[in-house]
C-alpha cells in the first residue's frame, strides 16, 4: 500500500540529491535522463516497470526478482484462461439479410442524375438541357466588367499631374 502512495518520495537514479514525489517520478525520469546522458547509458530500464532504472550489469538479476513481474505474470495467466474460455463458446451471430439492390435502384431511377454546371430539365432531352449555365454577376443592370484594364489607372494620372 505504501508503494502506491502518490506523495511518497523516491530517489532519482540519475542524481542522488533529487527526491521526487511518486506521482511526478515518470516525468522527472524523462527530464533527468536527458540532462545526464552519461549516467543514462550505464542504466537499463526494467521491462516490468519503467520506473526501475538498474545498472546494466545487474538487469538480469533485477528481472528475476522484480516485484512487478508477478503482476505481469498474473495478467498473462488471466489472459490465457480467458482465451481458453472464448474458444469454447461458439458465436451464434449471423449477418442480417440485406434488402438493398443498388443495381435495381439504378435502373428504376426516374430523374436524371445531377451534373454540376448543366441545366436539369427533369428528363427533357432537348439541346437546352446540355447548355452550361452562365455565371450571374452582382453588378447593377447597365454595368459590365471591363474586358481589360487600362495601361495607366485614372488615379495614377491625377497623382502625376500634382
Amino acid at each position: 500500500v505504501d508503494s502506491l502512495d502518490p506523495e511518497k518520495l523516491l530517489q532519482c537514479p540519475y542524481d542522488k540529491n533529487h527526491q521526487i514525489r511518486a506521482c511526478r517520478f515518470p516525468y522527472h525520469l524523462t527530464k533527468c535522463r536527458k540532462n545526464h546522458p552519461d549516467i543514462a547509458n550505464k542504466l537499463a530500464t526494467c521491462p516490468f516497470n519503467a520506473r526501475h532504472q538498474v545498472p546494466r550489469a545487474e538487469i538480469s538479476h533485477h528481472i528475476s526478482r522484480c516485484d512487478d513481474k508477478s503482476c505481469i505474470e498474473q495478467d498473462v495467466v488471466n489472459q490465457t484462461r480467458n482465451l481458453g474460455q472464448e474458444t469454447l463458446a461458439e458465436s451464434t451471430w449471423q449477418c442480417p439479410p440485406c434488402d438493398e439492390d443498388w443495381d435495381k435502384d439504378l435502373w428504376e431511377q426516374t430523374s436524371t442524375p445531377f451534373v454540376w454546371g448543366r441545366a436539369n430539365f427533369s428528363g427533357n432531352n432537348s439541346s437546352a438541357s446540355n447548355i452550361v449555365t452562365e455565371h450571374k454577376s452582382n453588378l447593377a443592370s447597365g454595368m459590365r466588367v471591363p474586358k481589360s484594364l487600362p495601361y495607366v489607372l485614372p488615379w495614377k494620372n491625377s497623382k502625376l499631374g500634382n
